[in-house]
């Protein structure tokens, strides 16, 4: 969701489709214009377990692509790629972006307000961006974040007591950990 906040940011249109399943490995799919149509972005997101990013990955998502009709893609770790694995993105449409390059991405999305609508999520899967609304904390609008003021997203617990039920999450995540409940109508 955070990587996801950063694309926003660059102007992309992100559906997010992070979790299990037979999605190939692609956590986002960006959009934005282009000359002739739509240019769709495919994102594969590596987290701390994957310390060293391998060329399988990378081939992985390279094959999705071609599938998918998508003009690009790329790979985003807190880690870093092997060689074989930047080796393997020369020369294709493929940008790495490894735990240094991640930073300072992230970086970008606290230093200035989003260039794009506040998030909230539809009904179903695969979550997209949608307009914020001026109506009071409801399912159907985007709150500020009570602890830094930022954006919210809506998010469903993982795991604990509260697992399974939904609740404001703030986008600046991990560096900000504010919540607020969803009330609904």
């Amino acid at each position: 969701m955070v990587v996801g906040e950063a694309f926003r940011h660059q102007g992309y249109q992100v559906l997010e489709f992070g979790g299990g399943g037979a999605d190939g490995g692609v956590d986002l799919v960006l959009s934005r214009p282009a000359k002739n149509g739509t240019e769709r972005t495919l994102v594969q997101c590596k987290q701390w377990r994957a310390y060293k990013v391998g060329v399988d990955v990378v081939r992985e998502l390279y094959g999705v692509m071609a599938a998918r009709g998508a003009a690009a893609g790329i790979v985003v770790t807190s880690g870093q790629f092997t060689a074989e694995a930047q080796a393997f993105a020369q020369g294709r449409n493929v940008r790495l972006i490894n735990g240094a390059a991640l930073e300072e991405l992230m970086g970008s999305v606290r230093a200035q307000p989003p260039n794009h609508p506040t998030r909230s999520d539809p009904p179903s899967s695969p979550r997209a961006a949608a307009p914020a609304s001026a109506s009071p904390v409801t399912a159907a609008s985007t709150p500020a974040c009570p602890a830094c003021g930022g954006a919210m997203v809506r998010r469903t617990a993982k795991r604990g007591a509260q697992s399974g039920s939904r609740f404001w999450g703030c986008t600046g995540y991990p560096a900000c950990r504010g919540t607020r409940s969803i009330e609904e109508r």
